[in-house]
């Protein structure tokens, strides 16, 4: 299986196949739509519900799109959705609430991994070729994982703005403002100048979960 598919799946610009292309576009969505709407009922459950919101609960991958969550899927193999809309406000404890929230999303790819993993085995034994599976696995994996990236909008992100004491709100929205940005920029450094901290240690991670699943 390994070698059928390179880990974290990032599509390579100097053989692009259209079927790899549009598989990895249709998974990209799924991931991403998943991601979303994995917040928007851990939202909900903790408190903050709102009836009849059409920014959740929708199931419209494409009004999930992020430009530069999109972006570091192409280069990076992982990305985020559009930020879904939170009102810490609603929120019994707003910092803890808002990192579950967040952490919703990684969790749900996780999870859709796993439910993957499964179909991936039937269609080993009636010998019918999973790839795209395995592609879905691989992107929903290498997301929850590099959610662990301590950078917003990211979960991991999440928890440090959690961490912060109320006088460093400034200091929290220039981060959480910044973040998409900053992800980027050290994915684009890795594909040019090579390994970088962050990737040393996910990638391992990420092969490690995916192999676990499909056993």
């Amino acid at each position: 299986m390994q070698e059928a598919l390179a880990l974290p799946y990032i599509l390579d610009p100097a053989n692009l196949q259209v079927d790899a292309v549009v598989s990895f576009v249709v998974v990209v969505l799924i991931t991403l739509t998943i991601n979303a709407e994995a917040q928007a009922f851990m939202a909900t459950i903790l408190g903050d519900s709102r009836t009849g919101a059409k920014d959740r609960f929708h199931f419209i991958a494409f009004f999930h799109l992020d430009i530069w969550g999109a972006l570091c899927y192409l280069a990076g193999g992982f990305g985020w959705p559009r930020p879904i809309a939170i009102d810490e406000s609603k929120f019994k404890y707003p910092g803890l609430y808002t990192f579950l929230t967040r952490l919703a999303g990684p969790v749900a790819n996780l999870l859709l991994a796993g439910i993957v993993g499964s179909i991936v085995a039937l269609m080993k034994i009636v010998e019918f070729n999973p790839l795209v599976f395995l592609m879905l696995m691989g992107v929903n994996v290498t997301t929850a994982i590099y959610n662990l990236i301590p950078i917003p909008p990211l979960a991991g992100g999440a928890l440090i703005s959690a961490l912060m004491p109320k006088a460093l709100d400034r200091v929290k929205w220039l981060f959480n403002l910044i973040g998409p940005y900053l992800i980027v920029t050290i994915i684009m450094l890795e594909r040019i100048k090579g390994e970088l901290p962050f990737k040393g240690y996910l990638d391992p991670l990420v092969v490690a979960v995916f192999n676990f699943i499909i056993g």
